[in-house]
């Protein structure tokens, strides 16, 4: 039995050993989603991962849902011991982002 992918969860693209791994955001986010992303993160670090690029460019709306998200990976992330910057994020994204002191890097 196979189910649709679920929305608002994240992938994680495949890299070179060397290159920090990729945490792709898709959309909608919703407050539902952040424990999943977090364990997601969680088990990359857990993996033996010490850098993480976390993609937003899918995030095309800007709201509290999607700062809850960066702000609880950005935590997650401290709490592993490990390095989580964000890329792609739109101008609204990045502008709200900034407003509540979570800059893109």
């Amino acid at each position: 039995m196979s189910s649709a992918p679920s929305r608002g969860l994240i992938g994680v693209e495949a890299t070179d050993p060397a290159e920090p791994a990729v945490l792709v955001v898709s959309a909608p986010v919703t407050f539902a989603d952040v424990p999943l992303l977090c364990e997601r993160l969680r088990a990359l670090y857990g993996g033996g991962v010490e850098e993480v690029v976390c993609d937003l460019a899918a995030l095309t709306r800007a709201d509290l849902a999607a700062v809850e998200a960066v702000a609880r990976l950005r935590l997650t992330a401290r709490r592993a011991g490990g390095r989580l910057r964000v890329r792609n994020a739109g101008a609204g994204v990045a502008a709200l982002l900034e407003l509540a002191g979570l800059g893109l890097d």
